[in-house]
């Protein structure tokens, strides 16, 4: 059994076919999704959807290319929104970007730590976006970390060992999408290959980031399978076992052994 713990089923084209979509993943053996919000459009489709399939979950967070259109969220709304439906699990996802600034860096910094004090007010789990802001997502993290500990799931990792290992120590999990299949992508599968079994997740970011062989096409969930075959060989591990350990990792990183 696999868990798909990151895509956009709220985005297009899978949104419009979702039944296809979850019945392709369930053949191959992807049997839960966490369904990622990034905006309050975004949600409102993750709240139509989380009544219809039983296997799939939610979020709630504003994405930090959207955070300049929420500079006035406060950490209440976020929780406000969080708990909507039992079946919201997490927040985010939320972070930095700081390659493609679509929001101003002040911004991103403000409604990421928004992000951080709702989700240690609701003992939840965090999924973080960070890219081209190492030193100040982890500065962050640390800061809001030391006064309340938080569960961190770094979503769709690409950093280097460096950044990983100082995650570590703040117990952060780590999710590895198509990108570590790549052929250009040999210090991020050093890093896939070294994390502790016990702190890897698989994720598609569906639509995006198709994996070897598929790379070019739209993504699905189903195509976790690529992922999951290629870090079991750099792993020098079996894909059931990989299966079963990052399954086993997303539900207890998400509260959900008991619930299942």
């Amino acid at each position: 059994m696999l868990v798909d713990s990151h895509c956009h089923l709220d985005y297009e084209p899978l949104n419009s076919s979702l039944e296809k979509v979850v019945n392709r993943a369930k053949k191959v053996g992807v049997e839960y999704f966490l369904t990622i919000c990034t905006n309050n459009k975004s949600f409102k489709k993750i709240l139509n959807i989380l009544p219809i399939y039983k296997s799939i979950y939610g979020t709630y967070g504003i994405h930090p290319h959207e955070a300049k259109h929420y500079e006035k969220i406060s950490s209440n709304q976020i929780k406000e929104k969080y708990s909507e439906n039992n079946k919201i699990i997490g927040v985010g996802e939320t972070g930095l970007d700081f390659f493609y600034n679509n929001s101003d860096k002040d911004v991103q910094k403000d409604v990421f730590t928004k992000h951080i004090n709702a989700t240690q007010d609701l003992n939840s789990t965090l999924i973080v976006h960070s890219r081209s802001a190492e030193n100040e997502t982890f500065n962050i993290l640390k800061r809001e970390f030391k006064i309340k500990e938080f569960k961190i799931l770094m979503h769709c990792f690409t950093g280097s060992k460096e950044f990983a290992y100082k995650l570590l120590d703040l117990g952060c999990y780590f999710s590895a999408s198509g990108i570590v299949t790549f052929k250009n992508s040999n210090n991020l599968k050093d890093v896939f290959k070294s994390l502790p079994s016990n702190r890897i997740l698989l994720e598609t970011d569906s639509p995006y980031l198709s994996p070897e062989p598929v790379r070019g096409k739209t993504n699905e969930p189903s195509n976790l399978v690529h992922t999951l075959k290629f870090i079991s060989n750099i792993r020098n591990q079996s894909e059931n076992e990989l299966a079963e350990n990052t399954t086993k990792n997303f539900f207890r990183l998400f509260n959900l052994n008991n619930s299942l």
